[in-house]
């Protein structure tokens, strides 16, 4: 991922709201010089460095059989057009439209899990999260034929992370007026996704050292 200095972050932190925002993920794999992509959710755990990603194809996604070897998964954060209208110095420094955005590109060891224990698992952990997170009380009922039988129908992955790129493009090539005025534009935003970026800008503003200054 092409990564100025200004927006890499190494903060693993970042990662770790990224991930609890939005579980959904893009995973890439190759196999015989073609790409195949799926989009996911998955359960996102971090020990340290050691960042594991667990989650299931649909049988019928052809995927599952690239079998065990090197895979990516992108984790989406919030983004949002920022216009050169609304910096200061606009006029002065020939300003021009850009787009900020929070990625996380995570590459490393793909495993595929085709077996009822490892599937069920990761089913009930995913259901578990979702579910409690809208009040609902539905469970994986492992003693559940109706439940056990459709574990046939899918197939358990782990990605355990061996090397991570983080991206948070938030104006930080641009002097501090122009960060403020910016977020104070997109905080006021009716779209959850501009209020996002703000807060993201004004986090990494606030962590600037003082006199450092584009």
């Amino acid at each position: 991922m092409y990564t100025p200095r200004h927006f890499a972050e190494t903060d693993l932190a970042g990662l770790d709201a990224l991930a609890a925002h939005d579980p959904f993920v893009t995973l890439v794999t190759v196999a015989d010089g073609v790409p195949a992509v799926s989009h996911l959710p998955v359960l996102y755990a971090r020990d340290g460095e050691r960042i594991v990603l667990r989650g299931h194809w649909s049988r019928a996604n052809p995927q599952w059989r690239h079998g065990d070897g090197p895979a990516l998964a992108i984790v989406h954060g919030p983004h949002a057009y920022v216009s050169p209208g609304w910096y200061p110095d606009k006029e002065a420094a020939a300003r021009v439209p850009t787009w900020n955005y929070a990625v996380a590109h995570l590459h490393g060891a793909l495993r595929v899990h085709d077996d009822a224990a490892a599937t069920a698992a990761v089913v009930a952990a995913l259901s578990a999260r979702h579910e409690s997170a809208l009040g609902s009380d539905w469970r994986f009922e492992p003693e559940n034929p109706a439940h056990t039988g459709l574990l046939r129908g899918i197939v358990a992955f782990t990605l355990e992370v061996e090397r991570f790129e983080l991206k948070f493009k938030l104006n930080q090539n641009h002097p501090a007026a122009n960060v403020t005025a910016a977020a104070d534009v997109l905080a006021a935003s009716g779209r959850e996704a501009d209020r996002q970026i703000a807060a993201l800008m004004r986090d990494r503003l606030a962590r600037r050292p003082p006199g450092d200054e584009p």
